[in-house]
């Protein structure tokens, strides 16, 4: 009668230890969540503008950067000599233009000269003491002189217009320079934390190859998937919980819906839905405020209420 005794309650206590951990890991089985997804962030791939080496490159993988701010830049020199000399080509051009006043200051001195004359001639003539003709060739030498200067002006307006054409196309081969140079420098379009770098001080560089993968992670973004029938369920700007896996337990994060897919799709190979039945499924983006501790790609579980 022992042994029976003494075997049952073995087997009791056996299994009693069997199903211990299975209680455990039910308590924290996926039924208990409505839908989950991995943790993701909108990626930035930073590229180089310019060719040439990379003289300074203040970034590592990790660090956090602010929106526009300068963390190396390409070598510039070559573009540099040459916005020099097109600056002091586009000077040489400009001291070229004519001053249109002191061109005419003659010509004008002239026709005044020509009016005085023309005047006195015609007072003259009134008193008997000159002759039709002085007058009339008086008149014919003031018409003259004004059509001398007329041409003269438009010579020189001229002259000046090809001056400043010149000097326009001159200023944009500068500006295009200007632009060049910089994007020489290398900026950094967002704030966030640097996840990879792909290039180092002194390696040689060209347009659009890859530098860096920038990140905002402050607030990271938990991709889920519900269920037609949950959709019901879920609005967007809905608060709603959160939780990811912290070393020692779940722990609760406040979340808010911001995008809800309006087409199907077929249940990701990663992701359990709640139905395991269901092969179609919507996916949800929900914001969470980040403590640090959440990372790209880390797993995470919701509730909508």
């Amino acid at each position: 009668m022992k042994t029976t005794i003494s075997s049952s309650f073995r087997a009791i206590t056996f299994l009693a230890a069997l199903a211990g951990p299975l209680l455990f890991t039910s308590c924290h089985s996926s039924d208990q969540y409505d839908a989950q997804g991995t943790f993701e962030a909108t990626e930035v791939i930073v590229s180089s503008e310019a060719s040439g080496k990379i003289l300074a490159f203040n970034i590592d993988e990790g660090k956090t950067l602010t929106a526009n701010q300068q963390v190396g830049c390409v070598d510039s020199l070559q573009l540099y000599y040459k916005k020099m000399q097109l600056e002091a080509s586009l000077k040489a051009i400009r001291s070229s233009r004519a001053d249109i006043q002191k061109q005419i200051a003659a010509t004008e001195q002239q026709i005044a000269t020509a009016k005085v004359d023309q005047r006195r001639y015609e007072n003259l003539l009134k008193a008997n003491a000159a002759t039709q003709k002085q007058v009339d060739d008086q008149n014919s030498l003031l018409q003259v002189l004004r059509k001398q200067l007329a041409a003269q002006l438009s010579n020189l307006e001229h002259a000046n217009s090809s001056v400043d054409e010149n000097a326009a196309a001159m200023q944009f081969q500068i500006d295009q320079l200007n632009d060049q140079l910089h994007k020489c420098k290398i900026i950094n379009p967002i704030h966030g934390t640097v996840l990879t770098k792909y290039a180092e001080q002194y390696e040689v560089t060209a347009p659009g190859k890859p530098l860096y993968i920038i990140a905002n992670v402050d607030t990271i973004t938990l991709r889920a998937y519900v269920t037609s029938d949950q959709l019901t369920k879920v609005k967007l700007r809905q608060p709603v919980k959160v939780y990811a896996d912290w070393g020692e337990g779940m722990k609760e994060y406040p979340g808010v819906v911001t995008w809800i897919s309006d087409k199907a799709e077929f249940t990701p190979k990663t992701i359990q839905t709640r139905d395991e039945r269901a092969n179609l499924v919507y996916a949800v983006k929900i914001d969470v405020k980040n403590n640090g501790y959440l990372k790209i790609g880390m797993y995470g579980e919701v509730r909508f209420n």
